[in-house]
């Protein structure tokens, strides 16, 4: 498995307000949409492209355009939705599947409770959209998903991550053809489950604490 964590000032800055517990939601919401686009910037280093002849107004030119089978891109339900419009920006032709899964509180074990996405996906390269790489339980369950349908390259964004989730999917999805992309690694998770120092529960910062 591959990690990349994005050094740039834009990233860090947009970062800290999120930490902040006085963002209130809506500012939430921006921040996250627009941090999640510089993530999508180098989440789409590697996207298969393929040549293509054009006639600009002056001269025929090759160029390249993104390769069929479309990317697809999976935010988890709830928060991944909040980081979709940021993804998709840079990728408005890539299909869009989801995925719901729900995190036990007292065992931290994640499990599916919906899908809405194609049951065969060979060949796909597939973006997965988390806000938070806590346990890494979820994450692991949805990768192990995907490649069970047949996506031979899957991208994990996560606007944070704790290194007990990045070991955890370090040793349960080695060999698999899995990349992470995030803006921090952070310290540790603490008793409940939460990334220290973290930013809370991206989903209640992003919707309230509703449901």
């Amino acid at each position: 498995m591959r990690i990349h964590v994005v050094d740039h000032p834009l990233v860090a800055h947009k970062l800290t307000t999120l930490r902040d517990k006085r963002t209130d939601s809506p500012t939430f919401r921006r921040l996250a949409d627009e941090l999640v686009t510089l993530l999508a910037y180098e989440a789409t280093r590697d996207v298969r492209t393929e040549r293509v002849d054009i006639q600009t107004p002056v001269t025929a030119t090759t160029g390249v355009r993104l390769s069929h089978p479309r990317p697809m891109v999976v935010p988890i339900l709830r928060a991944g939705l909040g980081m979709l419009d940021g993804m998709v920006r840079l990728l408005p032709t890539a299909e869009v599947g989801f995925l719901g899964m729900i995190r036990d509180e007292e065992t931290l074990q994640a499990s599916t409770y919906a899908t809405r996405m194609p049951e065969d996906l060979s060949g796909r390269q597939v973006y997965v959209l988390d806000p938070m790489l806590a346990t890494g339980g979820t994450l692991v369950a949805a990768i192990r998903e995907l490649i069970s349908r047949g996506a031979d390259d899957v991208t994990a964004l996560c606007l944070l991550a704790a290194p007990q989730g990045v070991e955890l999917m370090e040793r349960e999805l080695a060999g698999a053809p899995v990349t992470v992309v995030t803006s921090s690694i952070d310290e540790r998770l603490n008793e409940q489950g939460y990334i220290v120092p973290g930013l809370g529960d991206a989903g209640d910062r992003m919707y309230g604490s509703a449901g």
